[in-house]
């Protein structure tokens, strides 16, 4: 009997621990990666010849770090590696793949899908202007160029991330000038219960706080953006904000750091035709799966942030589930107690990311008071004002009828930065429930390819 093909997207935390399930049942999966190496995003590694300590990169994570990518390295030899390619349609039971030097379409009988979580952008005045960037922008510069993305900087925002990287900025002995959170301190103590389902993980967090503190940097709750000052010329100069008790005040830096918790990187289920359902806690579409990780499409499997935001370990447990529900259903043995294990593991990792969702909310109301000239959409310049003025001339009230009529996630990045936004300003323009408006659905490729790609895949 010929040994089932088995390709994995991502080698992440989810994707990394897939593989390794998958090796010790005999297997020699596929994995694609776009990164340059192993790690993911919150794992990502720096480049070769760099010699920052796993201390000073990932901080009270450099253990989990330090075993991870010694785990990948373990299984090279019993795999077969793609790094450095974008896996950009999933199509006829096949992935398509595409790098600088090759591109094909391999055949699968099972395909794990970890294809990780990107930043969650609330646009704001002025965030079009040179200087501005999001949190996980801000993080590959410091992790992979080591270098600052300015001289004095804001990190705005709300979620675990906003903290981790203003943490690691500072402790790499960059000036931050603030760490301005939309969450009200409240919503914290009220998500707590939630959260002591991992009270080791509190803490750490907790701890990113304190270091922030004890580095003189100024942490406020409660803040509303009001406008990030620049010019053409210059970049940014300067953030006005509305603290949580009413006054304006505005603080001077060069460089703006920004992002509301993640986004589940959706596109390739979405591709592989997965059915969704909207998730009124997050206020996100997100793909159905089971506790194991299957989807409703048979042989397709979803794994870490990309199907559900529930951090690097729910990853790593989610992964080695996906593993085994796919060997499961190949017909091949699998040990019911690790199954069990892991399951009860993710249990208290979904309780802890509702109790995450719960202190640092998405804040949609900030959709509805953004001045017109507020761009949404910086790759095609669709302002707030173009989209309510889409909503109040044409009646479009769905997201992808609204992309017809303004061109709102056609550009780069495909929806990736503006589309969850964009549906918040529709849904106000309209007076309708956010999920009534849908989501922008992914076309292939994903990401843009070279001209030559298309014209062989073709």
């Amino acid at each position: 009997m010929a040994e089932p093909r088995v390709i994995i997207v991502g080698a992440g935390p989810a994707g990394t621990r897939a593989a390794e399930a998958l090796v010790r049942a005999g297997l020699r999966p596929m994995v694609i990666d776009e990164g340059q190496r192993s790690g993911g995003q919150i794992y990502r590694r720096q480049p070769e010849g760099f010699g920052r300590s796993y201390a000073k990169l990932y901080g009270t994570e450099a253990g989990r770090a330090r075993d991870l990518h010694q785990s990948f390295e373990a299984l090279l030899p019993h795999i077969d590696y793609r790094p450095e390619t974008l896996v950009w349609n999933i199509a006829d039971q096949h992935v398509w793949w595409a790098n600088a030097h090759d591109q094909d379409a391999a055949p699968f009988d099972a395909l794990i899908v970890c294809s990780g979580a990107t930043d969650r952008l609330m646009p704001v005045l002025g965030w079009h202007h040179a200087g501005c960037y999001s949190l996980g922008g801000a993080q590959v510069a410091l992790k992979a160029q080591a270098c600052a993305i300015g001289r004095e900087i804001v990190f705005m925002g709300s979620g675990p991330l906003l903290y981790l990287v203003a943490a690691q900025y500072a402790a790499a002995g960059a000036k931050v000038a603030a760490v301005l959170d939309s969450a009200p301190a409240s919503a914290r103590v009220r998500a707590a219960p939630d959260m002591l389902a991992l009270p080791s993980v509190l803490w750490n967090g907790i701890g990113l706080t304190l270091a922030l503190r004890k580095a003189g940097v100024p942490v406020l709750h409660g803040v509303t953006p009001v406008e990030i000052r620049g010019d053409a010329d210059q970049g940014v100069t300067g953030l006005v904000y509305r603290t949580a008790g009413g006054d304006t005040r505005e603080i001077a830096c060069d460089a703006v750091a920004m992002g509301h918790h993640l986004r589940s990187e959706t596109q390739l289920a979405d591709l592989a035709r997965c059915a969704f359902g909207f998730d009124p806690v997050s206020r996100q579409w997100l793909p159905q799966c089971d506790a194991e990780g299957r989807s409703s499409v048979p042989g397709v499997y979803l794994a870490g942030d990309g199907c559900r935001i529930r951090g690097a370990r729910a990853a790593e447990a989610g992964g080695q589930l996906a593993a085994l529900a796919a060997l499961a259903d190949l017909g091949l043995a699998v040990d019911a107690a690790e199954r069990a294990h892991l399951l009860d593991a993710m249990a208290d990792y979904a309780r802890f990311a509702r109790g995450l969702m719960r202190a640092f909310p998405w804040p949609q109301h900030q959709a509805a008071s953004l001045p017109d000239a507020a761009m949404v959409c910086r790759c095609e310049a669709v302002t707030a004002g173009d989209l309510r003025q889409v909503v109040r001339e044409t009646g479009a009230r769905e997201a992808n009828r609204a992309k017809a009529f303004s061109r709102v996630g056609m550009g780069r990045c495909q929806g990736r930065y503006c589309g969850l936004a964009a549906a918040e300003v529709i849904a106000a323009e309209a007076r309708v429930p956010v999920e009534s408006v849908g989501r922008l659905r992914a076309q292939a490729p994903v990401k843009p390819l070279s001209i030559s790609t298309g014209e062989d895949a073709a």
